[in-house]
């Protein structure tokens, strides 16, 4: 029936389950010998850390083959089918001990092995090896899925018997680092959310409570709860207003009191199936050698960090938690970039007869819409009147970016885009894309962004550098990259003055926090956040270094009022490059030719650069357009020149939030507008 069950079927605890493993049990039987049914369980067995049968165990626990165990190692992995979570040395060294002298009591009393074994295996001392206690710092679940996905696609089922080796692009210490990072800040940003209530409720009766039998059945229980990492399953055993006492898996108890509780409080004994009584199951988590009740959380994220210099992906960590959530958010989720796609708009317009000094007025602006009008806006609804292109970018200036668009036209925007590695199918001809409107995904980002890091160059990401079958004989190999012997997909001057302005971003601009903490010249980086902060970016980078993150819901919703890509996801890019930067040198970009430096001549004094082989505008043409506002009713300056509703918004319309999300606006829009305008709130 166990056969039935792992093979089959789920653990879920119903009817109808059980009914369909008594029918596979008996077919099973009636197919296979006992011998072979013994065969299929021992191979297929879940015993704790991930590993799946008794010859992984000997490998995961021991680092050995099965064959080269010695007696007590083999007591060790006898013991754990009946309790893999509570009985395995990782989890809890004293119950694994004491599992072992049990199991090694009935080898002697069946005469499986003598006086003088029995002593020996007694008193040898159990040590597992470097790694095996990866549950609680499970860092390659994404990036293990990847590989495997990969494998199986080239290779089929053979991947599962062969021995194949991965070798892949991936820093064991940056993938630390953006494990931590990310887990680190998801929590701190969900413990602002407030405690939603205990994950369930166990039948355990407070009368029995104590007793030995009672013991036995909370810690069955711990079977079907699983750890998400340093997110640790614990039982509430007591609970009042004044104190909590829980047990963990390795039947340590724990309690909580005063200001422990204050997360928790208005669920202690309250809160229907919610509530924090004797047998709910919560979570709890040591931070700096202290415990504190904790929670699963709701928000997602995702972290990527290329080397832009070949496509290699350093570090990935697609979610929160990869036993939680396997959804892979850095390759899978589709989500609105906001202002950290505004780089793409602005390196387009440096192609298209403006330059980093080019004037912009930054003042309202209205345009038609089908007889009514959108009005794009800053947040807070502030404007700064004539400001510099680069200006412009540094502070992330919606309206700003609006016009330059409008200016080189959504269309060539959209085809320029394309060098960056976007498929033009993604974006469609709308001024709503320089607020970021169009979806993307975070290894897409990285790609982009990389063009701007190295120089100009397009790379692919890649993350496996060889294959080899179970002799050591390579199947497979990813050739070494040269991009420079290949055509750069933009000017490099281009890349050049953009690093330039997106180093300011993080000097002077939205992303100041970066340059302030990390203290480093080279660093250069985009703040990102839509409407509602739905999504909240940062993405930025080094010559050599080339990072993503993104936090959101994955049924979006907003993160709250005042929550930015500067407030959570800079954060998390941050402690990650702290870590993965630690000890390397800083580089720069080697000025490429044909540009001209103007020195002291930016809104912060410092040089600026201009192609030296164009004439640049330095203010956009004088072109208005009727832009009367349904709120007051009085035309106001526009800037940029009147276009046509077919050319700004086309199509349909789903719902109303348009209004609130994007300014002032009279009549109906066209459908789907909605959801292609996401102003960004940097």
């Amino acid at each position: 029936m166990q056969v039935a069950r792992n093979f089959f079927l789920s653990s879920q605890k119903t009817y109808y389950r059980k009914f369909n493993e008594v029918l596979l049990s008996y077919k099973i039987e009636k197919s296979l010998s006992k011998e072979q049914i013994l065969e299929l369980y021992i191979n297929q067995i879940y015993l704790g850390q991930r590993a799946y049968g008794f010859a992984e165990a000997a490998l995961t626990y021991f680092g050995k083959p099965l064959d080269k165990l010695s007696i007590a190692q083999y007591a060790v992995l006898a013991g754990l089918p009946k309790a893999p979570s509570a009985y395995n040395p990782v989890v809890n060294k004293k119950r694994s001990d004491e599992r072992k002298i049990y199991v090694l009591g009935r080898m002697k009393i069946n005469n499986t092995i003598n006086e003088n074994e029995y002593q020996k295996a007694i008193r040898e001392k159990i040590s597992v090896v470097h790694g095996s206690t990866r549950d609680s710092t499970d860092s390659g679940g994404y990036i293990s899925e990847m590989v495997r996905q990969m494998l199986f696609a080239k290779y089929g089922d053979k991947i599962y018997t062969q021995g194949y080796k991965v070798y892949t692009t991936i820093d064991s210490k940056m993938q630390q680092a953006a494990y931590s990072s990310l887990r680190s800040g998801i929590l701190q940003y969900d413990a602002t959310t407030g405690y939603k209530g205990a994950e369930g409720q166990l039948n355990i009766s407070d009368s029995n409570a104590g007793d030995s039998l009672t013991d036995q059945i909370i810690t069955s229980e711990f079977d079907d709860l699983s750890d998400f990492g340093d997110l640790i399953v614990a039982i509430v055993l007591e609970a009042d207003n004044n104190h909590v006492k829980v047990r963990t898996r390795d039947g340590n108890e724990l309690i909580f009191t005063g200001k422990d509780l204050d997360f928790i409080r208005k669920f202690i004994n309250s809160g229907g199936d919610k509530q924090v009584k004797r047998g709910a199951v919560i979570r709890i988590q040591n931070n700096n050698n202290k415990w504190r009740i904790s929670q699963m959380p709701a928000v997602e994220g995702a972290l990527i960090s290329i080397n832009p210099n070949d496509g290699s992906i350093r570090s990935l960590i697609g979610g929160f938690d990869f036993t939680k959530n396997n959804f892979n958010h850095v390759i899978q989720a589709k989500r609105q970039p906001g202002s950290s796609f505004k780089p793409f708009i602005y390196s387009a317009a440096l192609e298209n007869n403006l330059s980093a000094k080019t004037i912009i007025d930054d003042s309202p602006v209205c345009y038609p819409d089908n007889g009514s009008q959108w009005c794009p806006r800053n947040d807070e609804n502030n404007f700064l009147g004539p400001i510099s292109l680069r200006q412009a970018l540094t502070l992330s200036r919606n309206v700003a970016t609006v016009k330059i668009l409008n200016k080189i036209t959504p269309q060539n925007a959209i085809m320029y885009a394309t060098k960056f590695g976007f498929d033009k199918a993604q974006f469609q001809p709308y001024l709503t894309m320089a607020l970021g409107a169009f979806d993307v995904t975070p290894i897409q980002m990285a790609a982009a962004y990389a063009v701007f890091a190295n120089g100009g160059y397009l790379v692919q990401p890649y993350f496996i550098q060889k294959i080899t079958d179970n002799n050591g004989t390579v199947l497979a190999q990813t050739q070494d990259i040269d991009i420079h012997s290949t055509q750069p997909v933009i000017d490099p001057r281009n890349a050049y003055i953009m690093n330039s302005i997106m180093q300011d971003v993080v000097r002077y601009g939205t992303g100041r926090r970066a340059y302030g903490e990390l203290k480093r010249d080279d660093i250069a980086g985009k703040t990102g956040t839509t409407t509602d902060a739905k999504d909240v970016w940062f993405d930025g980078y080094t010559p050599n270094l080339v990072t993503i993150t993104w936090i959101g819901y994955d049924q979006p919703k907003s993160l709250g009022a005042h929550q930015y890509g500067a407030t959570l996801a800079l954060p998390i890019w941050i402690n990650f490059m702290r870590q993965a930067l630690k000890n390397t040198p800083q580089t720069s970009h080697s000025m490429p030719q044909g540009i001209i430096v103007i020195p002291h001549s930016t809104w912060k004094n410092n040089d600026e650069y201009i192609y030296s082989n164009s004439s640049p505008l330095d203010n956009l043409e004088s072109e208005t357009t009727t832009n009367e506002s349904s709120s007051n009713g009085k035309d106001s300056a526009s800037g940029v020149a009147a276009v046509s509703p077919e050319a700004i918004l086309n199509g349909p319309d789903t719902n109303n939030q348009a209004k609130e999300a994007t300014g002032n606006k009279t009549g109906n829009k066209p459908e789907n507008v909605d959801d292609l305008i996401n102003n960004i709130q940097d």
